[in-house]
Formats: C-alpha cells, structure tokens, sequence
C-alpha cells in the first residue's frame, strides 16, 4: 500500500528540524549500505552515531506515534530509530530494494515490511529528488511538502531521482508490522477508514459494532507476535 499522511511535523516542528540539520556534520551515505547499494548511492547521511540523529529520531517516532491514520496504515509491531539524509549537488540513489531484516541496537532483529519516508524540505526548495516507487501499477513519483509522510512495501523497488537544485532533507525509516501481509494490512486500512467514518456520521451503531467486531477478529487472526 502506498499512503500519503500529511502534516505528521508541524510547520514549527520542521522549522526546529531544519535549524538543527543546517548546522549538522554529515557523512557520506554509502557507509550504511552494502557494496550493491554503494555502487547507486550518493547522498549524505548524519552519521548513526550522531546524538542529533538520536534526538531528532525520536521527535520523529512521538510525532507519528501522535497520527491515528500512520498507526491504522502500518499496524507497527517494531521500528528502527529513523536516519536523516541529504540530496544535492546531482545526488541520487539509483532503484534498489531495502534490506530485509535489519539490527536493532538491543541485539534483535528487525523484519522491514514498510518503509517510511518523512520530507523535510518543500518542493520548491529543490529541482528533482523525486522518490519513484515502482509496483505492479507502474512507477509513481512523490515529491511531498515539508512534513508529510509516504508509507509503502519495503519490498517495493525504488529510487531517488538527481537533485540538480538545491538540497532535498528527509527522514526516513522501516517498520516491522503486526500483520506481515502488504494486502492484509491493506484491508484492515480500509475496513478500520470505513468504521471511523461510520462514527463519525452517525451510522447504524449495532452495524458499526459488528463491523468493529469483524475488524478486530481479523486483526486477531493475522497479527504475529
């Protein structure tokens, strides 16, 4: 499913994240991928180790945390600390597929169903930089406003198109779901979308609850511990 959530950042929110990058030390972005990623990659990162990346990161985490629509798209079980990267100059990242499973810092693993890209910059502060997500629809490009947030399947092939103008800023970080299945999660949306607005204009209450019903005994069924 991809997923377009808006405002997940405030305008001051991304104000105080732009004052801190502007002032950042960054790495170069090959050092977080392995030899077929570097050979398409060329952005820069904040370095994993970097305090900013930790603080910034979790500013990140409580404000889509605080977004019923982001938690009803990716049912999230287990999430990797979000990384903050940089296109100018002519960078991009050629199409690649995210990695599989990941490490959390605690020693676990993390399975990447859906990766999440958070903007940083607006659209008319750069030339180029689109993501371009390519599935069985073909490829769509997303180029959203400072604050928004694109959710689709980590297994998705993807790019980011040059940026020959200007610096394009993102968050971006992987989720493992309760609900593996891109399709299951996909249905739950929809189905968990149709209730809200169900409620929302006084639709038929003893519908509405065995509708909730059906929902959460799906949920049941196919959520993974």
């Amino acid at each position: 499913m991809l997923l377009h959530i808006p405002d997940i950042l405030t305008r001051d929110e991304v104000a105080h994240f732009r004052h801190e990058l502007d002032r950042a030390t960054w790495t170069d972005g090959r050092e977080t991928v392995g030899p077929q990623g570097a050979q398409v990659k060329r952005n820069l990162q904040l370095p994993d180790a970097s305090p900013l990346r930790e603080t910034l990161g979790r500013a990140v985490l409580e404000a889509v945390a605080r977004h019923p629509t982001y938690h009803a798209a990716t049912l999230p079980q287990r999430t990797l600390m979000p990384r903050f990267n940089r296109y100018e100059g002519g960078g991009q990242y050629g199409f690649h597929v995210d990695g599989a499973v990941m490490a959390l810092p605690d020693g676990t693993q993390l399975r990447s169903d859906i990766s999440c890209t958070l903007f940083l910059a607006n659209p008319d502060e750069y030339d180029g930089g689109e993501l371009i997500i390519n599935d069985t629809y073909g490829e769509h490009e997303v180029k959203l406003p400072a604050g928004d947030l694109i959710v689709y399947p980590s297994s998705s092939l993807h790019r980011v198109a040059s940026v020959t103008r200007g610096a394009r800023l993102a968050a971006f970080f992987w989720v493992q779901s309760l609900v593996r299945d891109d399709s299951k999660r996909r249905l739950l949306f929809e189905m968990d979308t149709a209730i809200q607005t169900l409620t929302r204009t006084g639709g038929n209450a003893p519908a509405v609850l065995q509708l909730t019903a059906v929902y959460h005994n799906l949920l049941r069924s196919w959520a993974e511990s």
